[in-house]
């Protein structure tokens, strides 16, 4: 059988490849000159470690015909067989793992470099024969009611589709089942199988928009039962729909792209039906997040007004309780000072001093009383009267 002949690697002018600079060695190259003649093709992957490697077969006709446990053997496998397609997963691989595919399927450097960074947003972008597609996928805890997002990277060539997952959605053992027990649909090719890990992540995007619906009914009761608590589960919640929001708008867009190029790349038609389909569902479940988050925002905003209002209420309650105090205080030293007329006098009187002429006074006595009570009388009419009585 004719081996399938490796394509020429895509440089950035005289600069090696991104994966070849990254994998060469640190000392300096040795003095004397290489041997003549090519190194064999797999002796670059003979080293990388399978770990990663959650599932790589071969399909020919949709139908699978080997299960290689390594990448090299996956590698050896698809030479020998031209007519087959390599579906390879991966898991959080290693740096090792994604030069080696980087190398044997003319990766492009660019889209190497966001394989082994990650955290990339949704795109799609095409590199000659290769695709490179970044998928945001999501799935909802309902132990902590969170909102959980894994990133997937996925390779599309004529004859490969490389899989690299970062996160633990989504689950593509379930594509890869739903994709053998369809053998009409995985002869289809690559382009196949990337509809159906679309198809996955959008369809799970739906229990997510199911448990974010159920938090925000859960955060308007929470809200009008005035629990202190709520405005951080807000927030944490809006936060989590930016997210989600950084997931779903930018695959509207993509799918569209894909649409547009059925005619250019001839896309089978059964395909392209599946892929509107797909496309209906991005942009429903991509107009309820927007809702979500404008929902989110309207409630964010009652709930500073009920607290605004409860605080309100609070200080007009404070500020009668502190009216009431005052009054209270205002008639304590009204009768305080009223008390203390008499007591004045009467301390006087009692001093008993020998030239107090009041003292040998008959009407002395009576004369005290009716100090006492002139005092004392006019100090309750003036108390009263300022309504401190």
């Amino acid at each position: 059988m004719p081996e399938r002949r490796a394509r020429p690697v895509p440089t950035r002018g005289n600069r090696k490849p991104i994966w070849r600079r990254a994998a060469a060695p640190a000392t300096d190259p040795p003095s004397d000159p290489p041997a003549s003649g090519p190194a064999p093709a797999d002796a670059k992957t003979d080293a990388v470690e399978a770990g990663s490697v959650v599932q790589a077969a071969l399909y020919r006709d949709g139908v699978r015909v080997a299960t290689p446990a390594t990448l090299a053997d996956t590698f050896r496998e698809l030479r020998e067989q031209p007519d087959g397609m390599a579906w390879i997963g991966l898991a959080r691989p290693t740096e090792n793992e994604i030069l080696s595919l980087a190398a044997e399927f003319d990766l492009h450097p660019l889209a190497v470099e966001d394989a082994m960074e990650a955290h990339q947003r949704p795109k799609l972008e095409r590199y000659g024969e290769t695709l490179f597609v970044v998928l945001r996928a999501a799935r909802y805890l309902d132990a902590s009611e969170e909102v959980d997002f894994g990133e997937l990277h996925v390779f599309l060539g004529p004859d490969f589709l490389i899989t690299v997952r970062h996160g633990a959605a989504p689950d593509l053992s379930a594509v890869r089942r739903r994709m053998e027990e369809t053998p009409e649909l995985l002869s289809l090719g690559p382009e196949a199988v990337l509809y159906a890990i679309l198809d996955a992540v959008v369809d799970g995007y739906a229990p997510v928009v199911s448990g974010v619906q159920n938090d925000i009914d859960e955060i308007e009761t929470e809200v009008f039962g005035g629990d202190p608590w709520v405005s951080r589960r807000i927030y944490e919640l809006s936060r989590e729909m930016v997210e989600f929001q950084r997931a779903t708008r930018p695959l509207v867009g993509m799918l569209h792209g894909l649409m547009a190029g059925f005619a250019k790349y001839g896309t089978d038609d059964e395909l392209q039906r599946y892929l509107r389909d797909v496309a209906d569902h991005v942009t429903h479940t991509s107009e309820r997040v927007d809702g979500f988050r404008q929902a989110l925002t309207d409630i964010l905003t009652v709930n500073a007004t009920l607290v605004t209002q409860q605080q309100n209420a609070e200080m007009r309650a404070l500020a009668e309780a502190g009216f009431e105090q005052n009054e209270e205080i205002k008639k304590i030293s009204s009768w305080a000072a009223i008390l203390f007329a008499p007591t004045l006098v009467g301390t006087i009187y009692g001093m008993n001093f020998t030239h107090m002429p009041e003292l040998h006074w008959t009407l002395g006595y009576p004369f005290a009383i009716v100090l006492m009570a002139v005092v004392c009388t006019s100090l309750y009419v003036i108390f009263k009267r300022r309504d401190w009585l």
